[in-house]
């Protein structure tokens, strides 16, 4: 068991998952960090200065923090549309670098060679024709 186990945790697609992971969760932070510290100040000026986080409404002793809630959503929109640009420009640069031409490679001195028996062939039998002896 300990083998299998072994084996399937350092096969190359565990190993990528895992660095993927450790990226994404530093990625999230500086996400976060984007949001919490620039854009929703901003916005906050935009919108005269409201915190959706203080909104509360109460039912009996119990208070339903729905202002948070909204914030959350907010700060979920905005990450997500940042992850979303963040990928979209990554596979714009994957695709230049899938549509670079490449050298036509260079053909074989063997190729040559057939190439060039082809071709007298060709001429050969255009020669040998009968209409073109007339």
């Amino acid at each position: 068991m300990w083998k299998e186990f072994r084996a399937f945790a350092l096969k190359g697609n565990i190993l990528d998952l895992a660095i993927g992971v450790i990226i994404g969760a530093a990625f999230g932070k500086i996400v976060a960090s984007l949001v919490s510290d620039i854009i929703m100040p901003l916005v906050g000026l935009l919108l005269g200065g409201i915190d959706l986080s203080g909104l509360t409404y109460t039912i009996g002793d119990a208070p339903l923090k729905y202002g948070l809630f909204l914030q959350t959503v907010v700060d979920f929109l905005i990450v997500s549309f940042s992850i979303f640009l963040f990928i979209k420009a990554i596979s714009r640069f994957k695709r230049k670098e899938e549509t670079k031409p490449e050298k036509a490679p260079t053909p074989s001195n063997e190729e040559v060679l057939l190439a060039e028996i082809r071709d007298l062939l060709k001429q050969n039998v255009r020669l040998n024709k009968p209409e073109a002896r007339d």
